[in-house]
């Protein structure tokens, strides 16, 4: 963990380091884009025959590559009911918060006899990325699952490389269905392209690797997707915080990937000393938390407070823990925000209900986590009364005939006719 300060000798060496992790993103999923859509076209072209034998070869798949549900309900069965309650209350935390996201069908009248609003409807399909690399995930099963339940959808695929047996016991308890034993970019080029196996679906949500994050980019030209939801991203910005809380949370998410992006920012130069040595106390017996915080974990110590105010939104982090709720006011690009000492990021992760799909890369700029909406269709409707189309309808023709749409206008002038007789 390096400390930088963004002022005096070193303010040039920390915003071109600042400049440099605003372009995450897209610098990384680059690199590994060639072999990717390699992959990918080979999907799209062989269908089972080259989704198999890249499952064998990246999955370690040796056998059917579809989960039963017998073998869902035999994980379940098998897991220490700790662990069962702790997925319980999970999943129900979890459900209640998607039920509250949910949009609402209304209508309104804007004009006398024109009356207007939206339905809501459901996704048919959805595939679900669930990571099965390091360490078993089964909190992104439900993470995924669940939401896409309570907006309705039909079809629910879940997409998983060498699913452990906790994961397997969520998707029982999730009540899923379709599973296959399959992950990366293949897994990502089936769900969007289709083989004998997997039918194609409608969007695919979920996090992932480098290689999952740039397959979710090529595929959304095929179908929809959440976001590139990479590796995982924390940012503190704090004046006043506990120096062994914040670098046990900067611990906690470097140890997810070695491309994790860690970062403390303040203006309190003893707080940032505290933490960084309390980071490297922490992380040193942490083999992956280690490597991720020596090459991308560090302390920005800023001017004054404005100034880590505007490094944290120019970051738009995944993961964003401020001091207090007054804070709220000045954060505008973040994925998740975990305010205070005793709100550690970990509790996100698992069990507090909002979902841990969180944007990476800077998408906090444009969006949130995922949500209940993702799985939704907000469809807009329009009913005129002859009367409103007579209200409205000239300055429809008027709009038309200056655009040189002719058919337009001639289209509102017919039914206009037709409302006279």
């Amino acid at each position: 963990m390096k400390l930088i300060k963004t002022t005096g000798r070193t303010k040039k060496d920390a915003y071109t380091l600042l400049a440099t992790l605003e372009q995450r993103g897209a610098v990384k999923t680059a690199e590994v884009e060639p072999i990717v859509r390699k992959i990918m076209r080979d999907v799209q072209k062989k269908g089972d025959n080259a989704l198999l034998k890249l499952a064998q070869k990246f999955d370690a798949l040796t056998g059917p590559i579809k989960v039963t549900p017998e073998e869902m309900l035999t994980a379940w069965n098998t897991t220490p009911k700790p662990l069962q309650k702790a997925m319980q209350t999970a999943a129900e935390n979890i459900r209640s918060f998607a039920e509250q996201q949910k949009p609402e069908e209304w209508t309104t009248q804007n004009t006398p006899g024109v009356t207007v609003g939206q339905i809501i409807r459901p996704l048919e399909s959805v595939g679900c990325y669930v990571p099965g690399g390091r360490y078993p995930l089964p909190s992104t099963l439900l993470m995924t699952t669940i939401p896409a339940q309570v907006a309705g959808v039909a079809r629910i695929v879940v997409c998983s490389p060498k699913p452990a047996r906790e994961t397997l016991a969520a998707a029982h308890l999730a009540g899923v269905t379709e599973m296959y034993r399959t992950g990366g970019a293949q897994a990502i080029a089936a769900m969007a392209y289709g083989t004998e196996s997997i039918v194609r679906v409608d969007k695919i949500v979920g996090p992932g690797n480098l290689y999952v994050t740039a397959a979710k980019i090529i595929a959304s030209a095929e179908c929809g997707i959440d976001m590139p939801a990479g590796p995982t991203e924390i940012v503190v910005t704090s004046e006043d915080g506990d120096a062994a809380g914040i670098a046990a949370d900067l611990v906690a998410q470097a140890e997810h990937d070695p491309e994790t992006l860690a970062v403390f920012i303040t203006a309190n130069e003893k707080l940032a000393k505290e933490v960084v040595k309390k980071t490297n106390d922490q992380s040193k017996d942490n083999k992956l938390a280690k490597i991720s915080l020596k090459a991308r974990g560090t302390v920005f110590l800023c001017g004054d407070v404005p100034e880590t105010h505007e490094i944290t939104n120019r970051l738009a982090p995944e993961h964003l823990t401020v001091d207090t709720e007054a804070d709220l006011d000045w954060v505008k690009n973040a994925g998740s925000v975990f305010i205070g000492n005793y709100s550690p990021q970990s509790m996100g992760d698992y069990i507090s209900g909002p979902n841990h799909v969180l944007p990476t890369g800077r998408v906090g700029r444009m969006r949130g986590g995922l949500s209940v909406n993702d799985f939704l269709k907000v469809i807009t409707v329009q009913n005129y009364t002859a009367a409103g189309l007579a209200k409205l309808g000239p300055h429809a023709i008027a709009l038309a005939e200056a655009e040189g749409l002719t058919a337009h206008a001639e289209s509102v002038r017919v039914r206009m006719k037709a409302g006279k007789r």
